[in-house]
């Protein structure tokens, strides 16, 4: 069985959050939540928040079964990018220069490996 958890509107990149997610794809949950807890990079923190919702949302879904977060691995990772705060900042000869600041949806998906 399989459980969801999805993250919206993170201020961070998506591309900085795909390269932290790339560590933990495939991993069991305990491992994954170790390499997050180590990595020093700010998109680690939503990621595991996410993880750890994904594996309350399977033990929900699995209702009176004991679950171990050896037993449960993250089948599927994935980040789109969420709506672009847009702002100019002053530059040189009075022009303005465009600042993005992007935004990421995190979506993760749990299985139960038995």
């Amino acid at each position: 069985m399989e459980a969801v958890a999805k993250t919206k509107y993170i201020r961070v990149s998506p591309r900085k959050m795909r390269q932290v997610l790339q560590l933990v794809k495939g991993k069991n949950v305990e491992e994954a939540l170790d390499i997050l807890h180590f990595t020093n990079k700010s998109s680690a923190e939503p990621i595991a928040k996410t993880i750890k919702s994904a594996f309350a949302n399977l033990g929900n879904k699995e209702e009176g079964k004991r679950l171990d977060m050896r037993e449960v691995y993250v089948k599927n990772a994935f980040v789109d990018g969420g709506p672009t705060l847009k702002r100019f900042r002053p530059m040189s000869m009075g022009r303005a220069g465009k600042i993005r600041k992007r935004t990421s949806h995190l979506t993760i998906v749990v299985e139960h490996s038995s």
